[in-house]
């Protein structure tokens, strides 16, 4: 357990540890994940030479909140030196997988025919690969690409849960597919010589060699993902019953996955001042109050529990963003 002292209500710990290379975000929608995440990758760039921030969600709000269109590919944030931002579709299919190794993998699986029909059979037989595909895109994009720094912007709980079973997911994958093809190799490898081979003159060892290879790069992922030197989880979360009873859901499975988390965003947070004359202001902040002491009992010895406040205005833009984003390092001060 951590010590009282450490646990101050600031993202600035997370800022300091420069062995991070893998931050992820998320939450149940419509809590600030992507507000977060982008106040995040500003204030991480100021400490980092490059920092990669990645939406997986299918809403992309990425561009709308920083008011500029991103895509799949890398493109800079403008007006925050340091910082990138990519959208990508977390709908994929296993031969997206299989490009990740790279070009001449997938048009060597497409030459096998019925045979790499088989191999994509044997791939999906492993529970949560369908809906896993988008980590390999991930692999694709940023395979490569020096950034110091990654952030996952992600998709609400269920979906981000399965994204990070991903890694473990393909690795079972790649092994049965493995096993598969040394059970089946030679028959397999006369097949498609008797077919006048595979394209750009490949051999099928050469196809395996390259599973072999994607089976190592996703292995050493999963073990990235599982040291809390390089790897951590951040909650967003609103004062309310069902987002802190889905935020404890997350954290403890989080736990299974043997990823790190401790640190918590606490957004949308009313600060009436005494003599508000508004009920349902007042009466809010109450209700808020409740779980905040909730929130306290539950992470307060073991977390940085950083408080946000609920802005009269939206956090749109790149200013707006900045500013709302000193709030995760300097903790907020309500006024009186």
């Amino acid at each position: 357990m951590a010590d009282d002292s450490e646990m101050e209500s600031s993202l600035k710990p997370i800022l300091d540890q420069k062995s991070l290379k893998w931050v992820f975000v998320g939450g149940k929608g419509g809590v600030g994940k992507t507000t977060t995440s982008c106040s995040l990758a500003v204030q991480m760039a100021k400490v980092r030479k490059s920092v990669l921030l990645i939406s997986t969600d299918p809403a992309h709000n990425l561009s709308d909140a920083f008011g500029m269109k991103f895509g799949k590919d890398a493109r800079p944030v403008t007006g925050v030196p340091g910082l990138s931002a990519m959208e990508i579709d977390p709908n994929g299919t296993i031969t997206d997988l299989i490009s990740a190794g790279g070009d001449d993998a997938q048009e060597a699986m497409q030459g096998l025919g019925g045979v790499g029909n088989m191999f994509q059979d044997m791939a999906f037989s492993i529970p949560g690969v369908d809906e896993a595909m988008s980590f390999a895109e991930v692999l694709k994009q940023v395979k490569g690409m020096e950034y110091e720094l990654i952030i996952f912007d992600t998709a609400p709980t269920g979906h981000t849960l399965r994204f990070l079973q991903f890694p473990t997911v393909m690795e079972k994958a790649l092994e049965k597919l493995s096993a598969l093809s040394q059970q089946f190799g030679g028959m397999v490898s006369n097949l498609v010589n008797a077919r006048g081979g595979l394209p750009n003159g490949q051999t099928f060892e050469d196809v395996l060699a390259k599973m072999e290879d994607l089976r190592n790069t996703i292995g050493d992922v999963n073990k990235q993902f599982k040291n809390p030197d390089l790897t951590t989880f951040i909650p967003v979360m609103i004062p309310e019953f069902l987002s802190l009873y889905e935020t404890e859901r997350m954290i403890q499975e989080l736990g299974g996955y043997e990823i790190d988390t401790h640190a918590i965003v606490v957004n949308q947070l009313l600060f009436p001042k005494k003599d508000n004359p508004c009920e349902q202001c007042n009466s809010r902040r109450k209700m808020q109050k409740k779980y905040l002491e909730q929130i306290d009992d539950l992470y307060g010895e073991d977390f940085h529990v950083v408080k946000m406040p609920l802005l009269v205005e939206e956090v749109r833009g790149v200013e707006k963003i900045s500013s709302f984003s000193e709030m995760l390092v300097k903790p907020y001060e309500a006024p009186e």
